[in-house]
């Protein structure tokens, strides 16, 4: 059951990080209180990892009981432990590594020099049983029901790393598949599917910049998931598209409310 998407428009990125990261202390904060504990699906790239650095420097990031989350990750690029472009190194960098985790809560994907070698499929089969062992009878399938699941969205429209017309984008039965071919650097990558995606409470898509705004107009637009897999992107009570105005340019001003620039 699709949730039609939310749009918030802030006037600049800086602004919609720390808009997008108090939104999400919030989240993390409320979920803890009625349910224990949270769970987050974390985002690399430039829009993801903004966040992550505007919520370390946020002062209420403490309101956050940080040893009763649980993060995970929507892709991976395949690459050795450490390396500098793995979303997980510089998610360390920007947040983690400053926050009092329990390190057993923080679920990374698998890397290119771990127990799998460079068997990029059968790490991804290992995410998926991970996912599977976290999810309970109450939650909707082998995943859990995470609370928010934050993804960044490409020039192209991929979200993850599911890009437009390739395979992974087509899964419906896996919950997490290793990608061969993207068309951007590294080739090799672990992605969640659409089917992990929107069993989220909450979707976050993130864009911010001129070069995402087309995607924007094109997911925003009633494309088809296949072509535009951030169109495809939902979650199962909310779906929010947190942009800033360079992104939400090429849209139609009936999308979002005034109030919201």
């Amino acid at each position: 059951m699709s949730t039609a998407p939310q749009l918030v428009v802030h006037r600049d990125k800086e602004l919609m990080a720390q808009a997008a990261a108090a939104r999400l202390i919030t989240r993390i904060v409320d979920a803890q209180a009625s349910r224990g504990s949270a769970s987050v699906v974390l985002t690399g790239g430039r829009n993801g990892n903004g966040l992550l650095a505007a919520l370390a420097a946020a002062p209420a990031r403490d309101a956050i009981d940080w040893s009763r989350l649980d993060l995970w990750w929507g892709d991976e690029r395949f690459l050795p432990e450490g390396d500098p472009d793995r979303n997980v190194t510089q998610a360390r960098e920007a947040l983690l590594d400053s926050v009092p985790l329990d390190p057993k809560r923080v679920h990374a994907m698998p890397a290119s020099d771990g127990p799998y070698g460079d068997d990029v499929d059968a790490a991804a089969a290992a995410y998926a049983e991970e996912l599977a062992r976290a999810a309970g009878p109450e939650n909707h399938g082998p995943v859990p029901t995470f609370d928010v699941l934050m993804l960044g969205v490409g020039p192209d429209t991929h979200v993850a790393s599911l890009f437009p017309e390739l395979p992974a984008v087509r899964e419906v039965d896996r919950t997490v598949v290793g990608v061969h071919g993207a068309p951007k650097p590294p080739p090799t990558r672990v992605t969640l599917t659409l089917p992990a995606i929107r069993a989220a409470r909450e979707v976050w898509l993130l864009a911010a910049g001129e070069d995402k705004a087309q995607a924007a107009a094109i997911a925003l637009s009633g494309a088809g998931e296949i072509q535009a897999p951030a169109a495809g992107a939902y979650g199962r009570s909310r779906t929010l598209w947190l942009l800033d105005a360079a992104a939400a340019s090429q849209l139609p001003r009936s999308l979002y409310p005034p109030a919201s620039a």
